[in-house]
């Protein structure tokens, strides 16, 4: 019986609570064994890591897999192959220690597997080197870098003044409020619940209100 060890990775903590990286992995595994892995399997653990793929040898859930298919005689199941490390040096010592299966590569081999993993990293030195040079250029001919784009301190200001308005449709009912209200979570519990469309307010959304509205508890 053929047994799996899953590893996912996503660089970012953003990438990680939104899933959507997870998820394009998550659904390149599950065709992989639906269709290209030897029958019958076993999935003995997976390990989701939100670290960079460049330094990957630092993280321990990297670790805890390496050493659940040693251990084993499992094989690391992938992705692609930069979900393991983006380093050559990397990804050719992991293949040379354990079996090693990627799921867009299905019926690639280990000699294969290490050309492909070196020409990514040509390829992502050659793009940062392009990136350089182009910024290099574009700072060269006065280009501004960096700065906020045209339109930024329109898009800002309307929708400032979209907050005033809304809070001036509210002044006549906080006012109200303001009478028996005497703190901003008393204030935030009852202006959620007269709110006709549901909005939960929270104590610093209150505060706010009454700062743009220019009152005081």
């Amino acid at each position: 019986m053929r047994k799996y060890v899953l590893f996912y990775r996503v660089s970012t903590k953003k990438q990680g609570e939104s899933g959507l990286g997870l998820e394009a992995q998550q659904r390149d595994i599950s065709i992989f064994l639906d269709t290209y892995s030897d029958t019958p399997y076993r999935i003995l653990s997976e390990y989701t890591s939100i670290h960079s793929g460049s330094n990957i040898e630092d993280c321990p859930k990297f670790q805890e897999a390496i050493k659940a298919c040693k251990c084993n005689n499992a094989t690391l199941l992938i992705a692609k192959v930069d979900r393991l490390s983006r380093k050559v040096s990397v990804f050719s010592r992991v293949i040379e220690e354990i079996d090693v299966k990627v799921a867009v590569m299905p019926n690639a081999d280990k000699f294969q597997l290490h050309i492909y993993a070196a020409l990514a990293e040509q390829e992502r030195d050659f793009i940062s080197k392009r990136t350089k040079a182009a910024l290099k250029e574009a700072k060269a001919r006065g280009v501004k870098l960096g700065g906020i784009r045209e339109g930024h301190d329109k898009m800002i200001l309307a929708k400032r003044e979209a907050a005033v308005a809304r809070a001036e449709k509210l002044r006549p009912l906080v006012t109200e409020l303001l009478k028996n209200h005497k703190s901003y979570s008393a204030l935030a519990r009852t202006l959620s619940s007269v709110n006709a469309d549901g909005k939960k307010w929270q104590t610093t959304q209150a505060k706010r209100l009454l700062d743009r509205l220019s009152l005081t508890l």
